[in-house]
């Protein structure tokens, strides 16, 4: 096959295939994505015509998904970070993200991921902010299940901590619908049961 056209070929498999895991996440199309990696495809068909040197597929591969997928694979290099303690670290990084002009979805999902950051920090008020935001945004789409899950549960977290109960109670009970039988619909659910106990031993007193 020309090389020319095979890498052309795999530029838009790319798309497809991340496009199509996208609207199976409920993230939506983006359009943003599609244009950054056509635009990649067209930089190396370009210098592999100038320069009369085809471009190993695999090479190409690796490349297009480091670009396209940058703010994600950053995050969870953060998360990684925020997992061993380094919360300042963690939090430095995906504000790099935020600056690398990432795509609707991984905009919220480093919102979301700081939200979190910002919660291990103990500043649930800055952490409230971030979830809000992503909330917000992601009016437009761009935010998956699992995400918009996280982002709701670790925000009634936030308002507890603030002493706001009754929007806490709300935030869990919206996890348990948006994405049931999942880690957050379960940490939501016993959050719940946990607060009826509080709320049950308040009244016999």
């Amino acid at each position: 096959m020309n090389p020319h056209l095979l890498i052309l070929l795999i530029g838009l498999f790319y798309i497809v295939l991340f496009g199509g895991l996208s609207l199976l996440r409920r993230e939506g199309l983006s359009l943003q994505f599609a244009y950054e990696a056509l635009g990649v495809t067209a930089l190396a068909e370009a210098f592999a015509i100038l320069m009369g040197i085809p471009i190993n597929p695999l090479a190409y591969l690796m490349i297009i998904y480091l670009i396209s997928m940058r703010a994600r694979l950053i995050v969870d290099l953060a998360n990684l970070l925020s997992n061993r303690g380094r919360q300042r670290d963690a939090m430095n990084l995906m504000q790099f993200a935020l600056r690398l002009f990432p795509d609707r979805s991984s905009r919220l999902v480093i919102f979301v991921n700081m939200g979190i950051v910002q919660l291990r920090r103990q500043n649930p008020e800055s952490a409230k902010e971030l979830f809000d935001q992503a909330l917000e945004e992601s009016k437009q789409g761009g935010l998956g299940i699992k995400y918009e899950a996280a982002c709701r549960y670790n925000l009634a977290l936030a308002l507890q901590n603030l002493g706001k109960d009754a929007e806490a109670v709300r935030q869990f009970n919206e996890t348990m619908v948006i994405f049931p039988n999942s880690i957050y619909s379960r940490a939501a659910e016993r959050a719940l049961e946990k607060h009826r106990r509080g709320r049950r031993e308040e009244a016999q007193e």
